[in-house]
C-alpha cells in the first residue's frame, strides 16, 4: 500500500477541517496578523511616556521649593529646572528603547521584560549622575530619591497591566503567534505539549509538519498538515506566521536553509527549538562561530553576593510580615485554642537544603492525633508510594483548620522559620523524610536551595498539580533562579491567596 499524504483544509472558524485530497480546490487561508507585535510595542511606548510624565508631575509637587530655582552650574546660560526635567524624561525614554525593553521577543512573557526595565532605569540615572558630576551641576538629591523609585514602580505596574490586557485577548485567540511545528513526530509532539502547558506563552499551535509518514492525521492533539516537501504549502494553508523547527535527521543544513529562505520570502518567523527544556531566557546566549549559531547555556549559581542578597531579603521581608500579620497570628491562636483540645502550633520535621532536617512550624489545622491516621488514609486512597502525601477530602481537618487552610493562614508561622534561616520566602516546598526517600535522582536537585513558604508550583496550580508537574516546576526554579523571579512569585502568591483554594502543604 502506498503512503498517502494528506492536506488539511481549514474550517470556517479557523480550526482544521477534514482531510482533503491534494487535487481538491484549495480553501482560503485564515487571516494573518503579523503587525500586532509592532502595534503592541507602540502602545507600550506611549504608556511609558505617560508614566514618566506623571512621575515628574508628581515630583514637582513634592519638590516645589527645590525646582523653583534654576540649576546651579558653571554654564554660560541659566538652566531652568523644568528644562532639566524634560531632558531627564527624554533620556529615560531613549534608555528604555536602547536596552530593548519593548523588544517583541520579550514583551508580554517571562521576567526579562521587567529585568530590562530595572536595568534601563538604573543605567539612565547612573548616566545622569555622571553627567552632573562632570558638568558640575547642583542637582537636587530628591530627583534620584523620589523620581527614580516612583517612575520605576510606575513602569513596572503599567507593563504588568498591559500584560494582563494581552493575556485576556490571547485567551480569545487574538494577539498570538500562529505557529506550525516542524520535525520528527516525537520531538514535534514534545514541543506541542510543552507550549500547550503554558497557556500564557502567546503561541497558538495550528499545525504539525513531520519528517516521517504518519497514518493518523493528528499529533498531540494538533493536526498534521504536511511533510518536508509540502511544508511551505502547509504554512500557507493554515495561515501560520511562525514555524518552529526541531532537530531531525532528515533536516540537513541544506534543507534547513532552503525552508528558511521560503519562510523569509513569506514573512513567516523562523524559530529553531534546540533539544533543551526548562531553561530560562537569561541563561541562553547565542554565539555565532564559523557560521554556526551555537547556543551557550549558563549553569545557575546561587552563591556569593546572590546568596547574601536573598538572605537579606528573607530577613527583612519576614520581619516586616511578622509585624504586619501579628494581629492575625494572635487571633488565629485564640481561635484554635477555643475550637478544641490540642496544641496551637504544629511542629513537623521537614527536609531542607542539602538534606538537613529542621522543624517546620504551622498553625494546627487538624485533630491532635492526625499523623497517626495518615498511613491508613493513604493506604485506603492508594497513594502510599507517591511523594506527595496528600489525602483527598481529608477528614482530619478541623472547622477552624479548614478556614485557615483556605486562606493560607496556617502557613504564617513559617515566617519564623524564614527569619531563623531554615526556610526562604520563595523556594521548593519542604517535604517529609519519607517523601524525600521516594525521590529519583532528578528530584534530589530541588534540595540544592532552601525550601520556601511559596514556590513556583504553588502559584502555578497549587495542590492540584500532579507530582511530575510539581517536580518539573521546582527544578525549573532551581535551575533558573533569579531575584526578579522571586519577586514575581511573591506577587502571584498574593493573587493566589486573594482567590483562595486548597493550599499545598
Amino acid at each position: 500500500m502506498t503512503d498517502q499524504r494528506f492536506e488539511f483544509a481549514p474550517a470556517s472558524n479557523g480550526d482544521f477541517g477534514s482531510p482533503r485530497s491534494a487535487s481538491a480546490k484549495p480553501t482560503k487561508s485564515p487571516a494573518r496578523d503579523t503587525g500586532w507585535p509592532r502595534r503592541y510595542a507602540s502602545r507600550l511606548f506611549y504608556s511609558d511616556a505617560a508614566v514618566i510624565a506623571v512621575t515628574f508631575a508628581c515630583y514637582t509637587l513634592f519638590a516645589l521649593d527645590e525646582i523653583s530655582q534654576p540649576v546651579s552650574w558653571p554654564g554660560p546660560v541659566e538652566l531652568p529646572y523644568w528644562a532639566l526635567l524634560i531632558f531627564v524624561a527624554f533620556v529615560w525614554l531613549i534608555g528604555l528603547d536602547v536596552i530593548d525593553t519593548r523588544d517583541r521577543h520579550i514583551v508580554g512573557h517571562g521576567i526579562t521584560e521587567y529585568q530590562r526595565l530595572v536595568n534601563a532605569t538604573l543605567a539612565v540615572f547612573a548616566f545622569l549622575i555622571a553627567l552632573a558630576f562632570f558638568l558640575q551641576m547642583d542637582v537636587a538629591r530628591s530627583l534620584f530619591a523620589l523620581a527614580l523609585p516612583l517612575g520605576l514602580a510606575g513602569l513596572l505596574a503599567s507593563r504588568w497591566i498591559w500584560r494582563q490586557w494581552l493575556r485576556r485577548y490571547q485567551r480569545k485567540g487574538n494577539y498570538v503567534y500562529r505557529a506550525v511545528v516542524l520535525g520528527e513526530p516525537a520531538k514535534v509532539a514534545h514541543i506541542i505539549r510543552q507550549i500547550q502547558q503554558a497557556p500564557d506563552s502567546g503561541f497558538l499551535i495550528v499545525g504539525a509538519v513531520i519528517t516521517e509518514p504518519q497514518k493518523t492525521g493528528e499529533l498531540a492533539g494538533v493536526r498534521v498538515v504536511g511533510d518536508l516537501k509540502s511544508a511551505t504549502r502547509a504554512v500557507e494553508a493554515v495561515g501560520a506566521d511562525m514555524m518552529i523547527v526541531s532537530s531531525a535527521d532528515a533536516l540537513d543544513p541544506k534543507a534547513m536553509r532552503r525552508i528558511g529562505w521560503e519562510m523569509a520570502d513569506r514573512d513567516v518567523d523562523w524559530v529553531v527549538a534546540p533539544a533543551l527544556t526548562d531553561v530560562a531566557g537569561p541563561r541562553i546566549h547565542a554565539r555565532p562561530v564559523a557560521g554556526l549559531p551555537l547556543v551557550h547555556v549558563d549553569f545557575p549559581k546561587l552563591e556569593g553576593y546572590k546568596r547574601v542578597a536573598k538572605r537579606a531579603f528573607d530577613v527583612i521581608g519576614s520581619s516586616l510580615l511578622i509585624l504586619v500579620f501579628s494581629p492575625i497570628l494572635l487571633a488565629t491562636a485564640i481561635a484554635i485554642r477555643v475550637d478544641g483540645p490540642g496544641p496551637i502550633f504544629y511542629h513537623q520535621t521537614r527536609i531542607g537544603r542539602r538534606g538537613r532536617e529542621f522543624g517546620m512550624i504551622k498553625f494546627r489545622s487538624m485533630v491532635a492525633n492526625a499523623d497517626d491516621q495518615l498511613a491508613s488514609l493513604l493506604d485506603v486512597q492508594g497513594t502510599t508510594d507517591q511523594p506527595l502525601f496528600k489525602v483527598t477530602n481529608d477528614p482530619r481537618i478541623t472547622k477552624v483548620g479548614r478556614f485557615i487552610r483556605r486562606h493560607s493562614i496556617d502557613e504564617l508561622p513559617q515566617l519564623f522559620n524564614v527569619f531563623l534561616g531554615e526556610m526562604s520566602l520563595v523556594g521548593p516546598r519542604p517535604q517529609r523524610a519519607a517523601e524525600v526517600a521516594l525521590y529519583d535522582d532528578d528530584a534530589h536537585r530541588r534540595l540544592l536551595v532552601k525550601p520556601g513558604m511559596s514556590g513556583l508550583w504553588q502559584v502555578s496550580g497549587r495542590s492540584k498539580l500532579s507530582w511530575d508537574d510539581a517536580i518539573r516546576l521546582d527544578l525549573y526554579y532551581v535551575e533558573n533562579w533569579s531575584f526578579t523571579q522571586d519577586i514575581q512569585i511573591l506577587f502571584r502568591t498574593i493573587k493566589a491567596v486573594i482567590a483562595p483554594g486548597e493550599t499545598a502543604h
